[in-house]
């Protein structure tokens, strides 16, 4: 019998394809930190990914309303139009990166705008935000992914029977 997925079964299994072990996050997420104008960049890796990947930049930081809504699906500031596709000067441009990140683990984001006072900080669980608050905050975005597929026990094991979380970069 065919049936639907639910919308939570049908996320992890998209994320899985975009996120497929640490490395596309670490690509993703530098991507994304280039794209932010930053001049200075972290990466910090525990692990070999499966339970911290790390990054933290000094570019141009979010609002609170675009810490919130980038990890919803599809959601760039890259492109508006059909047009851009055809002029994306950006590293990343469709919109899955985080929203697959945030499906399949635990993310803490912290971010600031330069004309900004005070940062804001998002902490989200399988997709689901879990807290969002204001905190203070450097100028830029730290965005942490902590215990990658937690959630999705068949690719965690993946991970580790095939080797993948070793080869890393």
């Amino acid at each position: 019998m065919i049936e639907l997925l639910s919308e939570h079964v049908a996320n992890q299994i998209a994320a899985g394809e975009v996120i497929q072990r640490p490395a596309s996050a670490v690509k993703e997420l530098l991507e994304n930190a280039i794209d932010a104008n930053s001049t200075l960049i972290q990466l910090i890796i525990k692990d070999a990914g499966e339970s911290l990947v790390q990054v933290i930049d000094n570019g141009s930081g979010m609002t609170k309303e675009d810490a919130e809504i980038c990890f919803k699906k599809h959601a760039t500031s890259k492109i508006k139009l059909t047009e851009d596709l055809f002029a994306i000067s950006s590293k990343g441009f469709r919109g899955e990166a985080l929203s697959s990140i945030a499906a399949v683990s635990q993310v803490e984001l912290k971010t600031k705008q330069k004309n900004s006072d005070i940062g804001h900080q998002i902490k989200i669980e399988a997709s689901k935000i879990t807290n969002s608050e204001a905190c203070a905050y450097t100028n830029g975005t730290s965005i942490s992914m902590k215990n990658l597929f937690f959630n999705v026990p068949a690719r965690r094991n993946f991970l580790k029977s095939k080797g993948l979380k070793q080869n890393i970069l």
